[in-house]
């Protein structure tokens, strides 16, 4: 399938994806920042890079399958100023919209902050469809709870793998977690990046999962 990914960040949606066993014949993908590009083109250096989605026209595209997208939260989210759509970052979910209309794709996938109910509903009403709730505690060691607007039908809760965030550091980190927190003490001599990757990974895991359900 040829798939546009909006708000790429630094591409799990293709790990997931590969995980999943759909093969990718297209790669699109719609994000600005250089380094979250970076790690996506060392990953899948067949990544066609489209840049800003104000930019990015359904029409310049092959035929889109998949579009999937997570619009920034900040006007949505309960911790920030509750700008909604007024917010220019969140006011972005739009240009999703349009890129809906134009592609017409067989599938689509949104993802979201738990939000307002009245936001809720401008989002849903412009898709067709009512979010599902889904807390990503169920499989990854983060308690986030995000919405999940699809077309894609029979979609279900996944089953708790009750990871915590013992399970997912390394042996010298085990003293460091107390209560479920972690008393910093990281040095600079490579520990952070395999931190980093360990998260990138259980990012990639909780997209995998949430892709299983929905195909």
């Amino acid at each position: 399938m040829n798939v546009l990914s909006t708000f790429n960040g630094m591409g799990c949606i293709w790990i997931a994806l590969d995980r999943l066993g759909i093969q990718v014949n297209k790669r699109y993908s719609s994000e600005i920042d250089k380094y979250a590009n970076k790690v996506n083109d060392k990953n899948y250096p067949d990544t066609i890079q489209l840049g800003n989605i104000t930019k990015v026209k359904g029409s310049d595209l092959e035929k889109i399958d998949l579009l999937v997208g997570g619009s920034p939260c900040q006007g949505f989210s309960f911790a920030g100023k509750q700008l909604n759509f007024e917010d220019p970052r969140s006011k972005l979910f739009f240009e999703f919209v349009r890129l809906l209309e134009e592609c017409k794709p067989k599938y689509f996938l949104l993802e979201n902050v738990k939000m307002k109910k009245s936001y809720q509903n401008v989002i849903s009403e412009l898709l067709g469809v009512q979010p599902i709730k889904i807390n990503s505690a169920l499989v990854s060691a983060q308690n986030r709870e995000r919405f999940y607007w699809t077309n894609i039908h029979n979609v279900t809760q996944p089953e708790d793998k009750e990871i915590y965030l013992k399970d997912i550091l390394e042996e010298q980190y085990e003293d460091d977690v107390v209560g479920g927190a972690i008393r910093g003490r990281y040095d600079i001599d490579g520990k952070v990046k395999q931190q980093l990757e360990l998260r990138k990974d259980q990012k990639a895991n909780c997209i995998t999962t949430v892709g299983k359900i929905l195909f």
